[in-house]
């Protein structure tokens, strides 16, 4: 009878939540919450770039739409 009530107390294996890769990438967030859609293209270089498809049919590099309407603000001078 001990075995049996020792198995009870035997804890099932904890499941490790999943690595988090990173951080969703803003302009592309951005995009989707405008209704845009995502299309991702190669670029001469190899290198790989965002296109969003706004609803109205506008097609913009997506870092360009986040910037046009998230401007940065420049360091202030003192």
């Amino acid at each position: 009878m001990a075995a049996g009530l020792s198995a009870c107390a035997v804890e099932p294996p904890q499941r490790d939540a999943p690595p988090m890769i990173g951080m969703a990438n803003p302009a592309s967030v951005y995009c989707i919450e405008q209704g845009g859609k995502i299309e991702i293209l190669k670029g001469e270089d190899g290198g790989e770039y965002g296109v969003c498809h706004l609803p109205d049919g506008t097609e913009i590099e997506e870092w360009t739409l986040f910037y046009r309407d998230h401007p940065r603000q420049g360091n202030a001078t003192r």
